[in-house]
């Protein structure tokens, strides 16, 4: 499958002189991409699963030498270990003293190129210095949808009308094709089975598998009862992010429920990517990360095929209910603004008019997203905002075509992966 970590990776290539880390999700194909990108522009690949390679360790712990290490890992591999010609690929990197060992690569003019995997952002704060280059993977956004349902023209046509702002002639294909995006989701799996033509129940099978290896995933939580909690929470977020009041509150996982209960499991669950957290702004000023209210956020979960799965529900209900359908957008567009390297907040007055997503982009500029409400009911609220804190490049993601009015833009649900152009 296409994914668009593969140029990233050909980016890393051209100038590998440091090691890359990639870390993402289990199952988003971080070691598929890896593979594929490796298959295609190198003459041979060296694969170690570290995950209990005890032989592995001992080498990477005991040799201090980066020829020595290459040599015995050449031995070890049964494989012929080429300079820029061989890609060198550790998956399931938990252990320090791996990442210790390829730093070593990272300090000198290095010409073995080599890609770890971890599944586990947390380990970054164990493994970070300048030696490594870091990537982050994520499930599919829509663009990498289409691209991989064979609609990769129709990205063309979406691309070229954001950045001209002109009506895209193929709209109401694009909004049918991402109808089914919010129903399917990211996931690499589910994808395949969608493009298979496999009916839905098989489809929700294999997003309710994936929702139940995010469960799995908590075991590494520091406490037996950490990981409960955490299972709690991932529990609650289907009805958390149903109430008309999406901010997270602990007494909806069960009664008698308070923060310091849960912070360390929402903790595990946000750095691990697993669940992606939006925080309240109580002012809208730069820098957005100086005015947020950690007692109050929102949670969503990292795919909107997930969060579809999660609610139990139907394609015909998704069609007809214009609150489920908007949650499953805001879901999705949380997700992407976090995939395209935004932090999430939201603005919500004492008048309870919400501005759904506020980022602030690489130049300083503060930009407020409205996703408007299907029912026309909360329409106003980017016009509350605009009045009251001076704003550029306000945006309102709509069902209807690009166009812009009284200075605001109107861009359509499925164009959101084309923020990174803010």
């Amino acid at each position: 499958m296409e994914r668009k970590i593969y140029n990233e990776l050909l980016k890393w290539k051209k100038d590998a002189k440091k090691p890359l880390l990639l870390y993402g999700p289990k199952q988003v194909g971080k070691t598929y991409s890896v593979l594929e990108f490796a298959r295609r522009n190198y003459k041979n690949v060296v694969y170690f699963n570290t995950f209990n390679y005890k032989e592995l360790l001992d080498i990477l712990k005991r040799e201090k030498a980066p020829d020595k290490i290459i040599f015995k890992l050449s031995v070890l591999s049964g494989e012929t270990i080429f300079k820029e010609d061989t890609l060198i690929i550790l998956d399931n990197v938990n252990d320090p003293y791996i990442v210790k060992a390829i730093k070593l690569f990272g300090k000198e003019d290095n010409l073995y190129h080599i890609i770890m995997i971890t599944s586990r952002k947390e380990n970054l704060t164990k493994f970070k210095g300048e030696e490594l280059y870091f990537k982050a993977m994520y499930p599919m956004d829509f663009e990498e949808f289409l691209v991989n349902t064979d609609k990769k023209q129709l990205v063309g046509f979406i691309r070229e009308s954001y950045v001209n702002n002109t009506s895209m002639p193929f709209h109401q294909m694009a909004i049918d094709i991402y109808n089914d995006y919010l129903i399917t989701g990211g996931y690499p799996e589910v994808v395949q089975a969608f493009i298979r033509g496999d009916d839905y129940l098989y489809l929700e099978s294999i997003k309710q598998k994936i929702i139940d290896t995010i469960k799995k995933e908590t075991i590494d939580s520091k406490t037996l009862i950490d990981i409960q909690r955490s299972n709690e929470v991932i529990d609650s977020l289907a009805y958390q992010l149903s109430k008309e009041n999406k901010k997270f509150q602990y007494g909806n996982i069960k009664k008698g429920s308070r923060s310091k209960d849960y912070e360390a499991s929402i903790n595990f669950l946000g750095i691990n990517q697993l669940i992606h957290r939006s925080f309240k702004l109580n002012d809208v000023k730069s820098p957005l990360s100086s005015f947020k209210d950690a007692e109050s956020f929102k949670l969503y979960p990292n795919d909107v095929g997930l969060l579809y799965t999660m609610m139990h529900t139907t394609k015909m209900k998704l069609m007809s209910d214009n609150d489920l359908r908007r949650t499953l957008i805001e879901n999705n567009v949380a997700n992407t603004l976090i995939n395209l390297g935004y932090s999430l907040y939201y603005y919500q007055s004492e008048g309870k008019t919400e501005i759904s997503f506020v980022v602030q982009n690489r130049m300083g500029e503060i930009i407020p997203i409205e996703i408007l409400n299907m029912n026309l009911t909360k329409a106003k609220a980017l016009s509350m905002f605009m009045a009251k804190f001076k704003v550029s490049n306000p945006i309102r993601l709509t069902e209807d075509n690009f166009s812009k009015k009284k200075n605001v833009r109107y861009i359509p649900i499925y164009a959101t992966f084309c923020l990174k152009d803010l």
